[in-house]
């Protein structure tokens, strides 16, 4: 099986373990993919995030968190820049979701970002995903 968009493939096995309240989930692990995950661990959506190997590229294992009554924390997380259609976006222009209370994450020169680290560091780029 080929699979053409890594990280579309990587936000749709955590949109599906979180339907079902799993613990963790096992992701295809890239430089995109490690840099989605450390943007969601730093913005307080994900736990935590190993790197394993297994001889081939690896495998990135998602620890997901939830409320202290075991509601959800991610409530969406979509996908924008597709493969067929990629969004690039000047930091005047980012989204801000929810008026602030979801993240946007950004793939810029200097390494993938949150939409509050890109303004922060007054970079644009590629609107990888919207998390809410």
């Amino acid at each position: 099986m080929s699979l053409q968009d890594l990280t579309a493939d990587m936000l749709t096995r955590i949109r599906n373990a979180i339907r079902i309240k799993a613990e963790s989930v096992n992701c295809l692990n890239n430089k995109l993919n490690r840099g989605v995950a450390d943007v969601l661990v730093s913005e307080g959506y994900v736990k935590s995030f190993d790197v394993i190997d297994n001889g081939h590229q690896g495998i990135l294992r998602v620890n997901l968190k939830y409320g202290s009554r075991g509601e959800q924390v991610i409530n969406s997380i979509d996908r924008i820049s597709k493969v067929g259609c990629r969004v690039y976006s000047k930091v005047d222009d980012l989204p801000r979701p929810l008026q602030g209370l979801g993240i946007a994450i950004v793939s810029t020169s200097k390494g993938v970002l949150s939409d509050r680290g890109c303004r922060d560091q007054n970079v644009g780029g590629e609107v990888v995903a919207i998390v809410t």
